[in-house]
């Protein structure tokens, strides 16, 4: 499969694109025109000439980016022109671009993006000394994937972080980093020692090594540059020939085997199941295999329609440690085939969907994998869509599966009273998939369980050898920005659960209007909840400039970080949270939703809190702001805090 170089710098634009579909009659493989490096447009007076292009072909989306999942405007007048013409050129937007001149290109970029180029002279003041130049990897890494073990517990302990007793309690900042042109900071740092390997896909496509043995003094020790976005947080392992690796996926569908020791690609393959595949979730290196997971952007796709839908699903794939060439793919489900006429003469395809965007928790014991997945793209909805799925990990057949939520078909752009024509009448309308990423524990009485935290505000615990329902926990009803969205944290007694918003009541489910947005103890004998703890809007004028639906977004929405007695949280609105274990007390908060002076001298903001970013080393709890997607507030900072002395 040729790659398809691309990307730009845009997970942001990359994974929410929903310009305004034309009836060009063009197929989907038609290549969009070739278009010139835009140059700046001067204009003495009158609308810009991008402005028109805008209206007619882009603001149906990016105006109502809460509703659309396309970045707004303003969100995009922090990018380069380069950055939109390339996703409209190179990246998933190409099919948009159909019908455009090159002219109509330059203009459109040069009329959303505002941001300058990118100086790079920080990076070279920020290199190490020789002294700190080369990673030193023998300790045990304290974040190796997203969950930070391969049992995905988001867990970390105290003493070998640097934090133990009150530290954690009575932080101050001690340092901020900003990337330029970056709007959103969604992936998290891997960790080993005190290296910190940190993925900014909107930073030119690059992964940085960071030394932090002086946690006042960070420093670069190598960096690694992709040559497409690189979209998952960063996973870490020890191949079986004894070399140190990081991983990272990118939005062309490719893994990364990276030496840890010096920044030089290892391999780069291809994992997607199709053309169209992502790669979303961390690959996790097991053994002699890397297993990653394959997601999809025919959702976003869907809402043009010229284009054939639908045809792909999600999986996971197993790739050799050495080459990273293919051992085996796990399917979601069968191959599409076409199903009906859709009335205009072209076929409606399915089944469809079941995206992994999650990461992969790993059983040893059992040798299996286990994740959950998204919803349908096309009907029917396939009883392997919104559902808890146990893999193989000798050869990815599936095992078991347990359906969540049925019948649920969606894609960008439909809605209730239906959409563009692949839309979907044969749907529930939820959009309540698994973003959150599994977790494997033992509760107190004993049980083994697997735990998944679900949109729609639920968190399940089912049983690892056979799938069935152990119990499970509603709290609310959730949408599309969850309920429980990007992840669950666990320790010996609970699951600790993000709620991003408790929804609204449905048919056959009420909500309790006793629920609010905020992060829930939930006893993992039982599934009851133990405590909760609310969070409130907070939107003064000062806050809507970096947050700028603050009275709407400021639920949690991120992945929590449990150290030792107390778990830390982030919300939407850019605050965050520590509380304790035992009984959900606030003891300590900090806003990150401002502007920052940073350590390498570059423009920084805080904004929206989300995906998964708080990890722990060397005495420092490090976190990333800035989500500049849904209608969240753009950032583009690395945050430490250290114990105040």
């Amino acid at each position: 499969m040729l790659r398809t170089f691309a990307t730009a710098t845009l997970s942001a634009l990359l994974l929410s694109s929903c310009m305004t579909p034309v009836e060009t009659g063009a197929p989907e493989s038609a290549a969009p025109p070739q278009a010139a490096q835009p140059t700046p447009v001067a204009q003495a007076s009158g609308p810009h000439p991008g402005e028109a292009v805008y209206k007619t072909r882009c603001a149906a989306c990016h105006d109502n980016s809460e509703a659309t999942k396309a970045p707004s405007p303003e969100t995009m007048a922090r990018l380069t022109p380069g950055h939109i013409t390339n996703a409209l050129m190179t990246g998933i937007m190409i099919p948009q671009a159909v019908g455009l001149s090159s002219k109509e290109v330059s203009d459109v970029s040069n009329y959303l993006a505002k941001g300058g180029g990118q100086d790079d002279s920080w990076t070279t003041a920020m290199r190490c000394p020789a002294s700190r130049a080369t990673p030193k990897l023998d300790a045990a890494p304290t974040v190796a994937t997203f969950g930070f073990d391969t049992n995905n517990t988001r867990r970390l302990d105290p003493t070998k972080v640097g934090l133990s007793g009150k530290d954690v309690t009575s932080l101050e900042l001690a340092w901020t980093i900003a990337f330029p042109n970056a709007i959103t900071m969604r992936s998290q740092a891997a960790v080993v020692g005190s290296s910190m390997f940190v993925p900014v896909g909107e930073s030119n496509n690059r992964l940085f090594a960071f030394d932090i043995s002086d946690n006042q003094k960070p420093c670069i020790q190598w960096i690694y540059e992709g040559e497409q976005t690189l979209r998952t947080s960063a996973g870490f392992g020890t191949r079986q020939d004894g070399k140190k690796v990081v991983m990272v996926g990118d939005m062309g569908g490719f893994v990364h085997m990276i030496d840890a020791t010096n920044g030089k690609e290892l391999w780069s393959e291809h994992m997607g199941l199709f053309e169209k595949s992502i790669s979303t979730g961390t690959p996790v290196l097991v053994g002699d295999k890397v297993i990653a997971p394959s997601s999809q952007y025919e959702i976003m796709l869907a809402a043009q329609d010229a284009y054939e839908c639908c045809k792909i699903h999600g999986g996971v794939v197993a790739l050799d440690a050495m080459t990273g060439k293919r051992v085996w793919e796990g399917h979601t489900m069968e191959q599409a085939k076409p199903m009906k006429d859709r009335g205009d003469g072209q076929m409606l395809w399915g089944p469809a969907g079941a995206p992994v965007w999650n990461s992969p928790s790993i059983d040893l014991k059992r040798q299996q994998i286990y994740v959950g997945t998204g919803e349908a793209n096309a009907a029917p909805a396939h009883k392997n869509t919104n559902a808890i799925m146990a893999f193989s990990l000798k050869d990815g057949s599936i095992k078991w599966s347990h359906q969540a939520t049925p019948d649920d078909v969606f894609n960008v752009g439909c809605g209730p009273k239906g959409g563009p024509k692949n839309c979907s009448a044969d749907t529930v309308f939820r959009d309540v998939d698994f973003g959150a990423s599994t977790i494997i524990a033992k509760a107190p009485n004993g049980t083994e369980l697997v735990l998944a935290g679900q949109k729609s505000g639920t968190v399940w615990a089912m049983n690892p050898d056979t799938g069935a329902v152990v119990w499970r926990r509603d709290i609310g009803t959730g949408g599309p920005n969850g309920g429980i969205h990007w992840g669950i944290a666990v320790d010996d007694t609970h699951v600790y659960a993000p709620i991003s918003y408790p929804g609204r009541s449905i048919p056959g489910q009420d909500v309790d209007p006793t629920l609010k947005p905020g992060l829930y103890a939930v006893n993992l004998n039982d599934g009851s909840i133990d405590w909760k703890f609310e969070v409130a809007p907070d939107c003064t004028d000062a806050r809507k400039k970096f947050v700028p639906r603050c009275n709407s977004l400021f639920g949690l929405s991120g992945a929590p970080t449990v150290i030792g007695d107390h778990i830390i949280t982030g919300g939407l609105d850019g605050r965050v949270y520590m509380v304790e274990k035992k009984t959900g007390k606030l003891v300590w908060t900090y806003d990150t939703a401002r502007d920052f002076e940073t350590l390498n001298g570059v423009k920084g903001n805080g904004g929206s809190v989300d995906n998964a970013s708080i990890v722990a080393a060397n005495g420092l709890v490090i976190m990333n702001s800035g989500y500049g997607l849904f209608g969240q507030g753009a950032g583009n900072v690395m945050i430490a805090f250290k114990p105040k002395q």
